[in-house]
């Protein structure tokens, strides 16, 4: 655990081992969060950009054969259906 001085104009500085165990460099953001025994701080992640060909796959093909019907992900409709094949 570290102790931190907040400066005159009201900022913390974050010892340098603790920065680079999160990952955190110039321009980092972090999230505080008011708890009942003090404060949380938090590193908030952005979302990195990635190129097209890093989301290769990602994307599904499309479907083949009859295409589905709302009707036919409902309960009673595969019951009603189950019912009359055995039928």
């Amino acid at each position: 655990m570290s102790t931190l001085l907040v400066s005159s104009k009201g900022q913390i500085v974050l010892p340098a081992e603790l920065r680079r165990r999160l990952g955190m460099g110039a321009g980092a953001r972090i999230e505080v969060l008011e708890e009942s025994d003090g404060l949380k701080l938090r590193v908030v992640r952005s979302v990195a950009t990635a190129d097209m060909t890093a989301m290769a796959g990602m994307v599904k093909a499309p479907a083949r054969g009859v295409p589905r019907r709302l009707e036919d992900f409902d309960p009673a409709s595969l019951l009603t259906r189950s019912q009359r094949s055995k039928a």
